[in-house]
């Protein structure tokens, strides 16, 4: 509708009904019913339309590569791409050899893993920034799998690596512990990949946003805990099964202090050496990083000199330390997922697929917003789900964004990803000649890596009482949702985190209180009188404010709270009359009758002489369902048999149409469907009342 005929109904409105019998009115548009089949055929229609130019945008919303690389501007970027690129892919390094020890993987996988998901997110990722590789908490999740099933194929612990299970090899080459575990390790990885794409086909982006800040950060953090416990036993050079089961940490760190005494001295005090030389370190890098081109790559230089020592000390023969042991060059065939596997990890590769799209979202959002550009939740999720996929062909295992590279990325120029292909050609050297030099490299070494690189996550701890000063809410969700990840069990602690983050919004709308508002001198501000002062009431007229939906899980106590506010339980009064109509009928005097009823009525009048009328505010009302129109009704009905009127201000359309359909308006009952679209029309409205036990109208 233009302006002008608006600004002419309401003008007309105006002429016609002027003063407070007659409130101000807005003239609802009329919504068109489009039948459901004719809406549905639209939208399918829409999908699946074929045409030349949809399907050059299809192709091009799916591999965004295509839009952005032909308006790459060379001269301006390609110096801070090749940078940022050059220096992830030397971090990379010693971390994807690290991690895949987490994983309980050979480490000649971990190098796979990250060449193929740089390619495949600089294809498909919309973020200009983050780095897609190993996510430690996704390496443990995947390494618990891992070490479940080869227990359950009949594997011995990881000390025995030539053993052989009980794995059917009839249709192929005998399959060893190694070669069982990456197995396992891709097809979770597969499976995971699968859910991301349906998810991102169903257009389920959204979910992420169910999966808040406190709650990462608290699973992030729970995780941390069972991943530092995990590597102890390298720093201690102990030979110990991976706990399975709830309270893992715990079997964990029981089973550790029953073999201290058959901890190996040597990787021990390389072990110290090497968080000796690191944490410095790192927090040198984290201190100067402002002042600094790129970091310092001391996890590499670590990596080289403990490689050195080892191999010239021969730590392997002479203190039988664990090393990495021979990594290949080259690439091996690629293989097919073990489909026989996918029953028994379906449900862990749904939890990593959601852990791993909410943290590769979050990240990709947040440094787009930094920098000024848009990214697609949905293509960000074909994006790490293809990265699952593909890579799982060629014994690769789960990746997601990472916070702690994508930082380096971002801090050393990275423009686009353009830095992650020149990251997957740095890894590709490495895999291609300098893999086997990493023989002799002890396994301490990379699980101190490992450690080192969580005091991002362990810092948190330090940062609970400031926490707990900002908001108690969350604090609590990120409590619960680390003690579950670290105590409990990881996969559960998500569950658990979204559960209670669940109740807690529940909680909220459950713990809202009715409050009476006061108004500011002549102005159209109404605000809670126990907040503030100076605030007037309404001579007659009490207004009450409700700040949540009234639905099935709060209308109880929306109604208990109102009536405490107010000073009058409708149903208390009703049952207390009754009681003395009981004793009255019970007396034999006409005159002791008399008496009873004129006191009980006159308690009545005395308590809520003043009060004729109650406004309430609905302005915060978001929904109404079914139980809360009928809790509207019921307390609109139990006051007016009370003599004292309900109206309801400052509706929304969705409130206004529940009401409607849930028959709060009911023409056989005469009553009168008059909307209040300020708090002000509804006190004139009921200060024009003549009587104060008057009927009581339906209205809005």
């Amino acid at each position: 509708m233009p302006i002008e005929e608006v600004c002419d109904s309401v003008s007309a409105e105006d002429d016609v009904k002027k003063g407070p019998d007659f409130p101000f009115l807005l003239e609802e548009r009329e919504k068109e019913k489009v039948p459901w089949k004719e809406v549905l055929r639209r939208k399918v229609g829409k999908k699946c339309s074929c045409s030349s130019a949809r399907a050059k945008a299809l192709v091009v919303d799916s591999v965004p590569i295509i839009k952005w690389l032909p308006k790459y501007q060379f001269k301006n970027w390609i110096i801070g791409d090749a940078m940022s690129g050059l220096i992830v892919g030397i971090l990379l390094v010693p971390q994807s050899i690290a991690y895949s020890l987490l994983a309980e993987q050979d480490p000649i996988y971990g190098l796979y893993t990250s060449f193929f998901a740089s390619i495949i997110y600089a294809l498909l990722g919309t973020s200009r920034h983050i780095s897609v590789g190993m996510f430690g908490v996704l390496c443990l999740l995947v390494g618990q799998v891992v070490d479940r099933e080869l227990t359950l194929a009949g594997y011995p612990s990881d000390n025995n690596q030539t053993a052989f299970g009980n794995v059917d090899n009839s249709t192929g080459p005998i399959c060893d512990r190694s070669c069982y575990a990456i197995m396992v390790a891709a097809t979770l990885t597969f499976t995971a990949g699968v859910y991301q794409v349906l998810m991102g086909l169903l257009q389920v982006g959204f979910v992420s946003v169910y999966l808040s800040d406190s709650l990462l950060s608290g699973f992030a953090t729970g995780a941390s805990l069972t991943i530092l416990t995990s590597q102890i036993k390298y720093f201690l050079g102990l030979h110990l099964p991976r706990a399975q089961g709830w309270g893992s940490l715990i079997k964990t760190w029981i089973n550790l202090f029953k073999n201290l005494g058959h901890t190996n001295i040597c990787d021990l005090i390389t072990s110290i050496v090497c968080l000796l030389v690191l944490i410095p370190t790192k927090e040198l890098n984290d201190r100067f990083k402002a002042k600094l081109k790129a970091p310092i790559p001391f996890e590499l230089f670590v990596v080289i000199a403990a490689t050195l020592a080892s191999h010239f000390g021969q730590f392997e023969e002479t203190y039988g330390s664990d090393v990495a042991g021979n990594i290949p060059t080259g690439f091996m065939p690629p293989q097919l997922p073990n489909w026989s596997l996918i029953p028994n990890i379906a449900i862990d590769a749904f939890s990593i697929a959601l852990v791993g799209f909410a943290i590769t979202v979050s990240l990709s959002e947040m440094f787009a917003k930094k920098h000024g550009y848009i990214v697609d939740p949905n293509q960000e999720m074909y994006a790490i789900g293809f990265c699952n996929i593909i890579p799982s062909f060629f014994r690769c295992f789960t990746t997601s964004a990472a916070l702690t590279k994508t930082l380096v990325k971002e801090s050393t120029g990275c423009q686009t990803q353009v830095s992650g292909l020149v990251t997957a050609l740095a890894l590709l050297l490495v895999m291609l000649v300098i893999a086997p030099a990493f023989y002799s490299l002890q396994k301490c070494v990379l699980a101190v890596i490992i450690v080192v690189n969580l005091r991002g996550a362990l810092r948190k701890f330090g940062d609970i009482p400031q926490m707990w000063r900002v908001n108690r809410v969350d604090t609590i969700i990120w409590l619960v949702t680390m003690g579950t990840s670290a105590l409990v069990n990881t996969e559960l602690g998500l569950l658990v985190g979204v559960l209670v983050s669940a109740f807690c919004v529940l909680g909220r709308t459950q713990s809202a209180q009715v409050r009476q508002l006061g108004q500011a001198g002549d102005r159209e501000l109404f605000e809670d009188i126990g907040s503030y002062k100076g605030l007037q009431s309404q001579p007659g007229v009490a207004v009450f404010r409700y700040e949540a939906p009234i639905y099935y899980a709060n209308q109880a106590l929306f109604k208990k709270s109102l009536y405490r506010n107010v000073g009058l339980d409708p149903l208390k009064e009703k049952a207390r009359r009754r009681k003395v109509e009981k004793q009255r009928n019970q007396k034999q005097g006409e005159d002791d009758q008399k008496q009873e009823m004129d006191v009980s009525t006159n308690v009545y009048l005395l308590q809520h002489n003043s009060v004729h009328t109650l406004v309430l505010d609905c302005s915060p009302v978001l929904f109404l369902d079914t139980a809360g129109v009928n809790a509207l009704k019921e307390v609109c009905k139990d006051y007016k048999e009370l003599g004292i009127n309900v109206l309801l201000a400052q509706c929304n359309s969705s409130v206004i149409a529940s009401l409607r359909r849930g028959g709060y308006y009911d023409p056989k009952k005469e009553t009168k469907e008059i909307q209040f679209h300020t708090l002000s029309d509804a006190i004139s409205y009921a200060q024009s009342l003549k009587s104060q036990n008057g009927d009581c109208d339906t209205v809005v």
